[in-house]
């Protein structure tokens, strides 16, 4: 028997109808699980002061955890990279034991550029040096949370983990002993939510003006719009091979991309 034309068109309409319905069913699926373009991050490693060797094993390591992590990674020694357009790539600004005053390692208009990233809701992450770095630059100063004062030999320590609820800290050891270069500050920003400080009976701090009494390790805060993070581990080329630090690096850096981490 033969079909009529009518019937044909509305089997048609029926079917077109099941085809649109099936794809924004998926548009929905896609929109309702958080879909968005990967986070890139960008390390940033200039020295004028001293040049840490780990930093080139700590560029591998990072773009590692980006490939095992979901977000891309930018490196470079070049702070022309500081632009307003070019930064508003970057989920996260990780401030890889950068050492050397503001003056030496940026124009003025490559802070600004970086203070408007954060005051747009940019994240940074400093690590190990990243204190030892822009004295001259209070806002800075206030970013990273603290100013390097100086460090005793490299040597075993135990670090206490004081909150232990963070992504950065909540698979460590209470007591965490492993080796590194140990940090003290001059001066600390006072609104800081301190997550590892360091026993300072656990190890010898060889000059008495190092010794701190309450002595954090590692950090975060928001500060003028963005967020921050900070850990003083990191020193050591061994640090980029040590599962729990880079695991707790990784941390660090999820906390600075923030909403825009989830995929």
């Amino acid at each position: 028997m033969k079909v009529s034309p009518i019937i044909s068109l509305k089997q048609a309409l029926k079917v077109s109808g099941a085809m649109v319905f099936l794809v924004l069913s998926c548009f929905t699926i896609a929109w309702a699980s958080g879909y968005k373009h990967k986070p890139k991050i960008l390390v940033f490693s200039k020295t004028k002061g001293f040049h840490h060797a780990s930093i080139a094993v700590g560029n591998i390591a990072i773009q590692k955890l980006g490939a095992e992590n979901n977000f891309d990674v930018d490196t470079t020694t070049d702070a022309s990279k500081f632009t307003t357009d070019n930064l508003k790539q970057y989920a996260a600004i990780v401030f890889l034991s950068t050492t050397g005053l503001s003056t030496q390692l940026f124009t003025e208009d490559e802070k600004a550029a970086l203070k408007q990233y954060i005051e747009h809701g940019g994240g940074y992450v400093g690590v190990h040096a990243a204190t030892d770095c822009c004295y001259d630059w209070q806002w800075y100063g206030n970013l990273s949370g603290a100013y390097f004062k100086g460090h005793p030999s490299q040597q075993e320590a135990v670090l206490d983990v004081v909150d232990s609820t963070n992504i950065a800290t909540s698979f460590l050891p209470r007591h965490w002993k492993r080796k590194d270069e140990w940090y003290s500050f001059k001066w600390m920003a006072p609104d800081l939510h301190v997550l590892i400080k360091i026993d300072e009976s656990s190890y010898d701090q060889q000059k008495s003006e190092l010794k701190m009494g309450d002595h954090p390790m590692a950090w975060y805060h928001t500060y003028d719009g963005g967020r921050a993070f900070y850990t003083e581990l990191g020193h050591t080329d061994e640090s980029y091979a040590d599962p729990l630090y880079l695991k707790h690096l990784l941390g660090g850096i999820e906390y600075a991309i923030g909403k825009n981490y989830k995929q």
